[in-house]
């Protein structure tokens, strides 16, 4: 590449970076994790660039890389995690990817650390379109035309994954919540 191409991709980084970050923060739960894949992001987009048509805008283009790098991650997490319990007798099914412990999200106080985290358990658990629309929507900002163009689904597609994911995140919260009050109580 010549500096010309090297001085559009620092500039493409310097615009879109915060956007790819706090993205896989929301799926990843982890700031080591969002900082690996966000760094993949963006050399997947330097090895990539050539192939952008302008079909889309370069934003919609980059916020799917940045989806299809978390996905990924999280399946090789899910996978490593899955070899890791059958080896260790004392791991216990039900347990988390993401423990939450170390998650730092932009905006969340303190003081609802515990809360937040219980929401973004919640989130984890959601199948992958519900998570991936409920993300891009309540925490990245984007109204559903973008989503729509994001995720190459109809606008009411997008609406309907948005209101399953509520339902869902609404069942499950409604349940761990219980559980969180009593162990405040106790």
């Amino acid at each position: 590449m010549n500096s010309q191409s090297n001085s559009n991709i620092e500039l493409i980084y310097n615009e879109h970076s915060k956007m790819v970050y706090n993205l896989c923060l929301g799926y990843l739960h982890s700031i080591e994790d969002a900082e690996e894949v966000t760094q993949d992001v963006f050399i997947k987009v330097y090895h990539s660039i050539s192939e952008f048509k302008n079909k889309s805008s370069l934003k919609t283009w980059i916020y799917r890389i940045t989806i299809n790098k978390c996905l990924d991650f999280i399946k090789a997490k899910k996978r490593l995690k899955r070899m890791s319990d059958m080896i260790s007798i004392f791991n216990s099914k039900n347990e988390l990817i993401h423990s939450g412990k170390n998650f730092e999200h932009p905006g969340i106080l303190l003081e609802n650390k515990e809360k937040s985290i219980l929401l973004f358990k919640a989130i984890e658990l959601l199948p992958k379109y519900q998570k991936t629309v409920f993300i891009l929507s309540k925490i990245e900002g984007l109204n559903n035309k973008e989503i729509a163009e994001i995720l190459e689904k109809s606008i009411s597609a997008v609406e309907n994954l948005i209101h399953r994911a509520k339902d869902n995140l609404k069942i499950s919260l409604s349940i761990n919540f219980i559980e969180y009050q009593k162990k405040e109580i106790k």
